[in-house]
């Protein structure tokens, strides 16, 4: 629980708001895989098959965690019932903890949405995963507060200005997490994201993730993140890179990752990445259709060339690295 913003006597104590709590609960380090939402068809339904073929293999590559319904997830453009059925087919398909995204901004709305992801997920929601809504870090504390009084639900604190419009200061985020006791990990995607989670780190006991497709990775983990929560069509490359930076620092963890910096450049391309990152996924077998809702844009095919060429020197490398021909179907290079 927090404190009270009001003492009660209607004397505002926000001077409290650099506080660090005795004790902070944080989410667990490594890679959180931020999962697509496959459609299928001319009306773009959600593919439930593909979708638990696409959470099984992020279970056997050794994810940490998954994170769901998330702005990758395309949240925003699925019913409620939709949202209900990607997160019962998820829990059924595997054992790892959930990190739920809510898309609403408003308390309300936002606090509707996390009841109906605990009456799906149970025991197995790790944290939700909320957007800041303001610049002000007083209106971001009242609306996460509200949020805990009403649900009793961790939170994943997301600074993701692309997606929620809002722009919000490093030491306002500070503030924050130093008075929502319940907040277990900030998701850190505002550019230089390298700098924000230093001065995190620095000064919060939770854990800092970076997102953006992993295009940052190495930078984030020597400003102190704790791993990546994020999308890759070879998420391998970033479970691979946090273990050897975890394992033996900087160079390792390079090596690892050094590979697949093509195709993490390539899969970020702005307007277009969900698309891209879709397709990708789809030549690798782990979905049957890239289909993307509006309003975001097709996969562009003056593109099919580069794609091919990147997911070939990536599939190469999975294999290089398990010292053997492809493991499974889904890393052999001869589909592309």
């Amino acid at each position: 629980m927090t404190g009270s913003l009001n003492d009660g006597t209607g004397k505002d104590t926000r001077e409290s708001l650099t506080r660090e709590p005795q004790a902070r609960e944080a989410l667990a380090p490594g890679v959180w895989g931020v999962v697509a939402t496959p459609f299928q068809g001319s009306t773009l339904d959600v593919d439930l098959d593909s979708l638990s073929e696409l959470v099984e293999h992020y279970e056997a590559i050794g994810a940490t965690g998954l994170t769901v319904l998330g702005v990758f997830g395309e949240a925003a453009a699925l019913t409620a019932e939709e949202r209900r059925q990607v997160l019962e087919i998820t829990v059924e398909c595997t054992n790892l903890p959930l990190v739920v995204g809510i898309t609403a901004l408003a308390t309300r709305p936002a606090i509707d949405e996390i009841k109906a992801a605990q009456a799906a997920t149970g025991e197995r929601l790790a944290a939700v995963m909320v957007q800041a809504n303001s610049a002000r870090p007083e209106v971001v504390i009242a609306h996460l507060d509200a949020i805990h009084r009403a649900t009793g639900a961790k939170v994943v604190l997301q600074d993701y200005p692309l997606a929620s419009g809002v722009t919000i200061s490093t030491p306002a985020l500070i503030s924050v997490v130093k008075w929502c006791s319940f907040v277990v990990a900030v998701k850190a995607e505002a550019p230089p994201t390298s700098v924000a989670i230093a001065e995190l780190t620095a000064a919060v006991g939770v854990s800092v993730f970076g997102g953006l497709g992993g295009q940052g990775l190495l930078d984030e983990l020597m400003a102190g993140a704790a791993g990546a929560m994020t999308g890759f069509s070879y998420p391998e490359a970033l479970i691979a890179c946090v273990r050897a930076w975890q394992r033996d620092g900087y160079e390792a963890a390079r090596d690892q990752l050094l590979p697949y910096l093509p195709l993490i450049n390539f899969e970020q391309q702005a307007k277009i990445a969900l698309a891209v990152r879709k397709e990708c996924l789809r030549k690798r077998g782990l979905i049957k259709d890239a289909g993307v809702r509006a309003p975001a844009a097709a996969f562009p095919e003056k593109l099919r060339y580069s794609m091919l060429t990147h997911l070939r020197e990536a599939a190469h490398a999975l294999e290089a690295r398990a010292g053997s021909p492809a493991a499974n179907n889904h890393t052999s290079v001869g589909s592309f």
